[in-house]
């Protein structure tokens, strides 16, 4: 006798398709929102500063989750690193720290300003630290930073 109860193997099978195609849905909102708040990020890196190419991006649940991104900033260069979380600015706080962990900035202190202008007298090697604020954004979001530099 054959046992022909596809039924079970079948649910299965159709949840399985049906949990994929919501992750993949999922997955394509949070890259369209990552991608619009990126842009909208991208109107602070002005024609005098030149963009690194890179896009630090994080999707962030809550306000207690942190993204962390690494980046090596050249010695004798002026850099801008604008930070932006949703479609208003000052909803991410960024905070920067040298290898040690030293604090090296926080917009905190500037009302949460979406860039900081500094520059490098040494090669650093630091942590870019980005965190929703629970503030002014209480849903969760995609935390996208970008770092600009002057040309010498």
């Amino acid at each position: 006798m054959y046992n022909l109860n596809f039924m079970p193997s079948m649910k299965k099978l159709t949840l399985t398709i049906l949990a994929f195609v919501l992750a993949f849905s999922l997955s394509n909102k949070a890259k369209a929102q990552c991608d619009t708040i990126a842009n909208l990020c991208a109107k602070h890196i002005i024609s005098t500063f030149i963009s690194d190419g890179q896009q630090y991006r994080a999707l962030l649940l809550n306000s207690e989750e942190t993204a962390e991104f690494n980046t090596t900033f050249f010695g004798e260069t002026i850099y801008r690193i604008a930070a932006c979380s949703g479609t208003n600015d000052g909803n991410l706080i960024f905070n920067i720290y040298d290898q040690d962990r030293h604090l090296l900035f926080t917009n905190r202190n500037h009302k949460n300003a979406p860039y900081w202008d500094f520059k490098v007298k040494n090669t650093l090697e630091c942590i870019i630290e980005a965190q929703i604020d629970v503030n002014r954004n209480q849903g969760s979001g995609c935390a996208v930073v970008l770092i600009g530099f002057k040309q010498k």
